[in-house]
């Protein structure tokens, strides 16, 4: 019987966990956890998987600014090289755990339209997180913007919605052949098309946007985004805080979430569900086959599956 097919969208602070230090065998232990869990989920489904690179990508901004003797690589540049850094991690951890599985590695261009007003208002947090006094003071030596994220404060760069994806019929090929398959990383690299030509812009595109994008084009029974909270809350932060465990676009349509952490996830799924995905599931890492199972996490379809969409769990520290 032929697998069903899940886009898994991995957050870049799954990888990374905030106030963690950006250091490589940090990186590589979280990955190890994250690929037994994916590890898990394709032995049931055929997996795409789609990283994000939010601090990966800042920390890159960070070292290229502090030597002086090169101009600093555009973000589109440093977006390509973590989806070789990550990418190689992803593959090589799941090759360890399942050496039977054919597992790909697509460095992926997205395009995006160059009048996009999320240009002119960014919001996308990427880099390591700062209390208020650092965060001033970086923003004031770099020209930054800076927003809070949480209880801290992190640079945010623009994040234009992704319009296509140049290496699709490659991604496909691959997919056919029984691939577990690594593309979009970091949201792909952003790119504009001027007539045949493609050009590099200064962006990062939202992961979970483009894993929607991508689920949608492939025809996907399921988007998965796994990320650090356990699932989406109404009231965060609050007495009143609670997950919810089943919903809808049109009940999610109601409430107001972060534009830098859950409501980006929010978007994407909405868009995924109203243009004909039937199932998506936000939650933690480790949850993941129990999310797609229905035991934990949130899960977002067409319609209701019932009138107890609340479910009283604890909180976890921090939404995503």
């Amino acid at each position: 019987m032929k697998k069903p097919t899940v886009v898994v969208a991995l957050g870049g602070n799954a990888l990374l966990r905030r106030g963690e230090p950006l250091e490589a065998d940090i990186q590589r232990a979280n990955i190890a956890k994250a690929a037994k869990t994916i590890a898990a989920i394709g032995e049931q489904y055929n997996v795409v998987l789609v990283h994000g690179n939010g601090p990966q990508v800042g920390l890159l901004a960070l070292q290229g600014l502090e030597y002086k003797s090169v101009t600093p690589y555009p973000l589109d540049v440093l977006g390509s090289e973590t989806q070789g850094m990550i990418g190689y991690m992803l593959m090589q951890e799941l090759h360890n755990l399942a050496p039977d599985q054919h597992v790909s590695c697509m460095l992926t261009q997205m395009t995006v339209d160059p009048n996009d007003p999320a240009f002119a208002n960014p919001t996308k947090p990427i880099g390591p997180v700062y209390d208020q006094q650092e965060a001033a003071q970086l923003a004031e030596k770099y020209g930054w913007d800076i927003k809070p994220d949480g209880q801290y404060y992190r640079r945010v760069v623009p994040s234009p919605q992704p319009t296509g994806i140049v290496e699709d019929d490659a991604i496909a090929s691959l997919i056919d052949q029984g691939h577990l398959v690594i593309c979009t990383g970091g949201g792909g690299i952003p790119v504009i098309q001027e007539g045949t030509q493609l050009k590099g812009i200064e962006a990062v595109i939202d992961k979970d946007m483009s894993a929607a994008f991508l689920a949608r084009q492939i025809n996907a029974d399921a988007l998965l985004i796994l990320t650090d909270a356990e699932a989406v809350y109404l009231d965060y932060g609050e007495p009143s805080q609670r997950a919810l465990a089943d919903t809808t676009p049109d009940d999610l349509s109601q409430y107001t979430f972060d534009a830098g952490s859950m409501g980006p996830k929010i978007d994407a799924s909405c868009e995924f569900i109203r243009q004909g995905g039937k199932l998506v599931g936000i939650g933690a890492l480790e949850d993941g086959l129990a999310i797609l199972a229905g035991q934990a996490g949130t899960r977002i379809r067409p319609h209701s599956v019932n009138n107890n969409n609340i479910s009283h769990g604890q909180p976890t520290p921090a939404q995503a």
